[in-house]
């Protein structure tokens, strides 16, 4: 499902890569969201989007602005969210994961 606005692509994630690294967590800041959504301009500079992944042995951490999520294109070619940070440019994927029900059918009826 295609969102129109990354921030939008994030509410509805549950799972993230960035730069092709599976992103093991990531959190957005709820008040400003809130913000967001109740459409008041919020803080452009404030922290909107923290992710945390393992690349080998090192944990890193990349810190998003309001600003810079807002900022964010979709490049349809890649299916990723293209974001300017302080390191550069990175490619974020958003991804849903799958649920399966763990009752078998056949017990249901």
């Amino acid at each position: 499902m295609t969102h129109e606005t990354l921030l939008q692509a994030l509410l509805a994630a549950d799972m993230l890569f960035i730069d092709d690294l599976h992103a093991w967590e990531f959190e957005l800041d709820e008040t400003l969201v809130e913000a967001l959504e109740a459409g008041q301009p919020g803080e452009p500079e404030a922290q909107l989007l923290r992710i945390e992944c393992m690349d080998g042995r090192t944990r890193r951490e990349w810190r998003f602005t309001q600003a810079v999520v807002q900022a964010a294109r979709f490049d349809a070619d890649s299916g990723c969210w293209k974001l300017t940070g302080t390191e550069g440019e990175h490619a974020l994927r958003c991804l849903d994961a799958f649920g399966g029900d763990a009752e078998d059918e056949n017990e249901q009826e």
